[in-house]
């Protein structure tokens, strides 16, 4: 994996209450928002917040489904780890060939987003891949 130059660029956790997690993250903790994408059509929104400058800085991803009124449980509100790779196609068909589920193959989001690729650790955590810009 060392020539796909690999580095951990995220972890997401599902939230229900996203002004109070803001408050918690970027004035509490401060860090700040570095950015946000919506996804009305699905009801979700996505919002990156950290102590980078960058893109690939490591970040928090809170995923807030906008109509979600329970709190998540324990084993629900973990999400994944998401990992920056060089040629994610290659790295995915190398981990299929090791016995590795792939959850979803390379693929953009959405229409010119990032591609990403979905994939399960033996204990059955899922991974996101990002593909490097």
């Amino acid at each position: 994996m060392k020539e796909h130059a690999p580095q951990i660029l995220h972890t997401m956790l599902r939230v229900r209450d996203l002004p109070l997690m803001l408050d918690f993250y970027c004035n509490l903790l401060g860090m700040r928002e570095l950015r946000r994408l919506e996804f009305p059509e699905a009801r979700y929104s996505l919002i990156f917040v950290g102590y980078g400058e960058t893109r690939d800085a490591p970040q928090i991803e809170l995923w807030h489904m906008w109509d979600r009124t329970v709190p998540y449980g324990p084993d629900e509100a973990f999400g994944h780890v998401g990992i920056g790779v060089t040629d994610i196609a290659q790295v995915c068909a190398r981990l299929r060939a090791a016995g590795v589920p792939v959850l979803r193959e390379p693929a953009p989001m959405r229409p010119g987003g990032r591609v990403i690729a979905l994939i399960r650790d033996p204990e059955g955590h899922e991974v996101e891949l990002l593909a490097a810009d």
